[in-house]
């Protein structure tokens, strides 16, 4: 019997970890040439322009940023250093962790189509819609600007906007990540297909370590996790248990690479779809982390908006992928 279930295990994880890395390494190359070729820099000075349509830009911009949580806030500060409204940096703010391509990606492999489009169509309008709001209420300056702004800037984080095209000054703590890709010492200025290809390696490597906890976590729960325990707390379709897993999302803070994987498993032995959606959109565009991040960029009362927006938009996602789809 434990060797039938280490089997079950064992598949569970190839299956899952395989399809997973190839997906990543795939999304991850596109993420670098998109990075390289449409630069962070420019993009943020046109939103300075456009602020009629401040919103929907930044919405836009947020599914261009590459999944590194720690790459957020110095793109942040850069938009609110350079004027930009609060509507557009809470689009950005909301697109960013919840719309990007890694995320739609993993949403995709484990649950198809159809429910990959569904929850963009969700994501995107709830972080135009949440920064249009914000914008029209007396909370629309609740943003730190200047010196409040400066004061709150990260010691750890790479260069402001991240990107690798310029030279910025050594740090000791800026590692080679997806926020900074490495450069090579034997080319010094390497072209933007070689840059590209250094930050898509960057990236993956910072992800794939999840997603392969995932997967095993994937396999160990499909082999010895009861369906009746799955069945019992999230079970079932009722508003309830989706505004249960939005809420409870924020507190647990399961990686989207984690994340995904365990919850296409949960579904299987009988979690709902709705409640697993709710999770995933609470738990990564508004865990503790995130709002540590935000707050270094938003006073109190906008990060209450943002928190809001967020939880709302996970509830109503759930809600019409569960009685919709």
């Amino acid at each position: 019997m434990n060797t039938d279930k280490l089997t079950i295990a064992l598949d569970e994880f190839i299956h899952v970890g395989g399809a997973l890395v190839i997906v990543i390494a795939v999304v991850s190359v596109l993420t670098g040439f998109m990075r390289e070729f449409i630069p962070q820099d420019k993009l943020q000075k046109k939103l300075t322009k456009h602020e009629k349509w401040g919103p929907l830009l930044g919405a836009l911009f947020g599914m261009l940023t590459p999944f590194c949580s720690a790459s957020v806030v110095p793109v942040t500060m850069g938009m609110a250093s350079m004027g930009v409204s609060l509507g557009t940096v809470m689009s950005f703010l909301i697109s960013a962790p919840l719309c990007n391509f890694i995320v739609l990606a993993m949403v995709y492999t484990a649950f198809g189509l159809s429910v990959t489009g569904t929850y963009l169509g969700i994501t995107f309008i709830a972080a135009v819609f949440g920064g249009w709001l914000i914008s029209k209420t007396p909370w629309r300056d609740e943003i730190k600007r200047g010196d409040e702004l400066e004061a709150k800037k990260p010691a750890a984080s790479c260069s402001a906007p991240p990107s690798c095209d310029s030279e910025p000054e050594p740090e000791p703590s800026c590692a080679p990540t997806a926020c900074c890709a490495p450069t090579s010492s034997k080319n010094p200025n390497p072209s933007k297909s070689k840059k590209a290809l250094l930050f898509a390696l960057a990236l993956f490597k910072k992800i794939i370590p999840y997603v392969l906890l995932g997967a095993l976590i994937s396999g160990v729960s499909a082999a010895y996790l009861s369906a009746e325990i799955v069945e019992k707390y999230v079970g079932g379709d009722s508003i309830l248990s989706i505004i249960v897993a939005a809420v409870i999302g924020v507190p647990v803070y399961l990686r989207i690479e984690m994340a995904v994987p365990l919850l296409k498993m949960l579904i299987a032995k009988g979690m709902g779809l709705g409640p697993a959606i709710a999770l995933i959109i609470g738990g990564t565009g508004a865990s503790l982390p995130e709002i540590a991040l935000v707050s270094s960029v938003l006073k109190p009362k906008a990060v209450i908006a943002f928190v809001a927006i967020v939880l709302t938009t996970a509830i109503i996602g759930g809600s019409l992928i569960q009685y919709v789809l």
